[in-house]
């Protein structure tokens, strides 16, 4: 048994020295020019050579979507990371593009008022149960030259005026609060009388009092303080009339006026702390 083993080896390993130089001998050698035993090897070894050669794509194909969904990923991952940062900047520049758009609006009503101003920002609302603004802090105060009384507007027309002061803020009385008082005037027709705020507690709401029956006003018309008294400067935008009531008897009518200013959107304001040039010019009038 043992030679036997010895024998098989060796015929083993001879056939595996010999067998792969006929396989190769046959594949090299112009088949026109082959032999028997040649011809036999060469028909032997197609199936194997087929099988080998698709077993050899499909390893590399398999490598290669590997090898490129990694890839793929590694580049989805870059990608993802690079909108979210431009997606972020975007939204920064939308915002500043806003906040920029409110200061340049600031800065042409201060040139239009000519008066002395003083730029505030808003720190603080008191909001309703409807989410209606009552009440705005500001981050002047006392220290600031700002004193009760004093007009607040806004790039959108009349805020209010300042309703008490300490020395690093102060509470704003909106133009819609009970307590508020406004002598305007109807721009289009000149119609005169006193705006006053509802203090309705859902929703942004102020009457013209004291407006005679015969004065003209429609729906739409743009509503200015009229600068009497001299405690709002003339020419700043309050609101729009939203609706006109005529009764029978009365020597008055009825006069809603929706806010220009949405105070739940403020974030800037001016306090006007000197006179501005509408009420200087009204002053020499006076005078004169």
């Amino acid at each position: 048994m043992s030679n036997f083993r010895r024998l098989r080896d060796a015929a083993v390993s001879v056939a595996l020295l010999v067998l792969p130089f006929f396989f190769l001998s046959a594949n090299l050698k112009d088949p026109s020019r082959l032999n028997v035993v040649e011809r036999f090897f060469l028909e032997a070894s197609a199936p194997l050579q087929y099988v080998a050669t698709e077993t050899a794509h499909a390893v590399s194909n398999v490598v290669e979507d590997y090898v490129y969904l990694v890839d793929v990923k590694r580049d989805n991952e870059r990608l993802r990371i690079e909108n979210d940062r431009l997606r972020d900047e975007t939204r920064l520049l939308r915002v500043q593009a806003r906040e920029n758009e409110r200061l340049r609006d600031l800065l042409q009503l201060r040139q239009r008022l000519g008066g002395d101003t003083i730029a505030a920002e808003v720190i603080a609302k008191d909001i309703s149960p409807f989410f209606r603004v009552l009440r705005v802090r500001v981050d002047r105060g006392a220290r600031d030259r700002v004193r009760p009384g004093m007009p607040v507007v806004s790039a959108k027309g009349l805020v209010g005026q300042v309703r008490r002061t300490s020395g690093r803020h102060s509470d704003v009385l909106l133009t819609v609060d009970q307590e508020s008082a406004i002598d305007v005037v109807v721009q289009r027709t000149g119609a005169r009388g006193m705006l006053r705020g509802t203090g309705d507690s859902n929703r942004y709401l102020c009457r013209i009092e004291y407006l005679r029956r015969q004065e003209e006003v429609e729906v739409g018309d743009e509503v200015y303080t009229s600068g009497l008294g001299r405690r709002f400067p003339a020419s700043i935008l309050v609101g729009r009339v939203t609706r006109v009531g005529r009764q029978e008897f009365g020597l008055y009518q009825e006069v809603e006026v929706t806010p220009s200013v949405d105070f739940s959107q403020l974030d800037e304001v001016l306090i006007l702390t000197a006179g501005s040039r509408g009420q200087r010019a009204q002053s020499r009038n006076e005078d004169e």
